[in-house]
């Protein structure tokens, strides 16, 4: 009996190693197509800035996208949809995260559909100085809000406090840390006449950059002295990384820098407008129902085929039904 194990172990024993010598060949192969792809397309997954968008082996035109779930492979799914009758003018499926890129190509695509009066609207993540200026040189009258047009708009004011509710389905039995509130620029004595900042321990900090230009505007930067912030007990509330940063910086802005008008500001104007706060809202009712129409009533909550072509036509299908059933329930204009 013992003979017979020993041999059953000696046969299991061969056929461990060999299965572990075909899954180094198979991996070994792999990589090697992996390498004679790259090599055959050093340019392909390349972005608008010229990073190389991740991909797999499996669908290399999808990309890493991160969703309220984590980070998926995927498609985005872009639809351009009439405000009157909420009709898809067009949809595409591109294999990228960023929306910015995804712009122009929609716009370019709804060319023939688009009159004199005909106005472009889009959400915040659309918004880019580079979408801006091909949208001016293609004389495309559009209204792009930027991150920030909420917190300028008054209609927000209150969204803060929905913000700090609480997760209905978080766990509230976990410990509860004391958060520490860190000085802002606000706490810190600016004085612009006299071209001097005070710090909230007292301390009197050199200027190290009064002409400064900080993402356009115009800033007067200042820091402290190692021999006022090292020993100095307020540290743990100046400095985010007091372990591994000497001194504290801090800057003030004092407006837009004297130059050329960017079309970033010209968007900015529009949209703080009575005229460009109404094309927000209305953005709001047109378009985002189409996506809850494919989404929840369709259930159309991920794609579910591989490769650019057959993921694009899926999406269009499920805007063609969007489409049919608006004509059925509706009827469509003479």
């Amino acid at each position: 009996m013992l003979d017979k194990h020993r041999d059953a172990d000696a046969v299991n024993a061969d056929s461990d190693t060999q299965r572990e010598a075909r899954s180094l060949e198979r991996l070994q192969r792999e990589a090697q197509q992996l390498r004679d792809w790259l090599k055959r397309n050093p340019e392909d997954r390349k972005g608008s800035k010229g990073k190389v968008r991740l991909s797999n082996r499996t669908d290399n035109e999808s990309a890493k996208m991160a969703t309220s779930k984590g980070v998926i492979q995927g498609y985005c799914g872009v639809a351009a949809v009439d405000a009157k009758h909420q009709i898809v003018i067009d949809a595409q499926a591109h294999g990228t995260g960023s929306e910015q890129e995804l712009l122009m190509p929609v716009v370019d695509a709804t060319a023939p559909f688009r009159t004199d009066k005909t106005v472009i609207t889009a959400d915040a993540g659309y918004h880019s100085e580079a979408n801006l200026k091909q949208l001016a040189a293609s004389d495309v009258e559009a209204f792009i809000p930027d991150n920030g047009y909420r917190q300028r708009d008054e209609r927000y004011a209150g969204q803060d406090v929905h913000k700090a509710k609480p997760d209905p389905l978080h766990d509230k039995r976990g410990t509860t840390s004391k958060k520490v509130c860190h000085f802002k620029p606000q706490d810190f004595q600016f004085n612009l006449e006299q071209k001097t900042c005070i710090c909230p321990a007292g301390k009197r900090l050199y200027g190290n950059g009064a002409n400064c230009t900080i993402n356009g505007f115009a800033a007067m930067k200042f820091q402290g002295a190692k021999q006022d912030c090292v020993p100095c007990e307020l540290r743990t509330r100046c400095l985010r990384t007091p372990e591994q940063t000497a001194t504290r910086q801090v800057a003030f802005f004092l407006g837009k820098a004297l130059g050329r008008e960017s079309h970033t500001d010209r968007m900015k104007r529009r949209i703080d407008s009575a005229q460009g706060r109404r094309m927000i809202t209305w953005r709001f009712a047109t378009v985002e129902p189409v996506f809850g129409n494919t989404r929840n009533n369709k259930r159309l909550d991920r794609f579910t085929l591989r490769g650019r072509k057959k993921v694009d036509g899926q999406w269009k299908l499920y805007c063609l039904v969007h489409n049919i059933e608006k004509l059925a329930y509706h009827g469509y204009a003479g």
